[in-house]
């Protein structure tokens, strides 16, 4: 693979109206769970020695339109989130490489619950484009599928005919569109 070789120089910040964060895990053994995060942030930092991105996502902006008692397990109980002891789930990389073809691939680490682990994560980009407002904007988006357990989501209730009620997989996108900001 050859990595990019347009230039990319200074920092470029996520726009929020255009970028996601979102998960899925196998519900049930029937069905995706899915949810997305509405408070989230992403800076790309493009120096001479490499791209480094960062990002962040407020735990309790996790979508759980589901009954009061289901969210509040999930968002602050113990067996999930704990979102009052650990508010945010963060991703760094300093390992980012665009290549010729579109692709990009970046290796860093991600914490959540206070358990940072290193991840790998494929995707796509798209050059930078100027919009009609004459602000630059380039896109990211990549994917992983880690297992929840390695950051100490273990809870399961097995079914009663077999398998878990919740899988172990979980499949992690972040879609950014990110905005050039000016040199200061």
């Amino acid at each position: 693979m050859t990595v990019q070789t347009q230039p990319l120089s200074g920092t470029f910040v996520a726009d929020p109206a255009h970028s996601s964060f979102q998960f899925q895990v196998r519900h049930m053994g029937v069905s995706l769970f899915r949810a997305s995060f509405a408070d989230v942030e992403a800076r790309l930092t493009a120096a001479p020695d490499g791209l480094r991105v960062e990002g962040a996502a407020r735990a309790e902006s996790v979508s759980i339109t589901a009954p009061a008692e289901f969210r509040e397990h999930v968002v602050y109980g113990e067996d999930f989130f704990d979102a009052h002891r650990n508010p945010q789930i963060t991703v760094a990389s300093d390992d980012v490489r665009l290549a010729e073809d579109g692709t990009v691939t970046a290796r860093g680490t991600l914490t959540v619950r206070g358990v940072t682990r290193p991840v790998a994560a494929t995707g796509t980009y798209t050059p930078l484009v100027e919009d009609p407002y004459g602000t630059r904007r380039m896109a990211i988006e990549l994917s992983t599928t880690v297992d929840r357990r390695d950051w100490g989501l273990d809870w399961q209730m097995p079914l009663p005919k077999g398998g878990d009620a919740l899988g172990y997989p979980v499949q992690i996108d972040a879609h950014l569109e990110l905005l050039q900001q000016a040199d200061r």
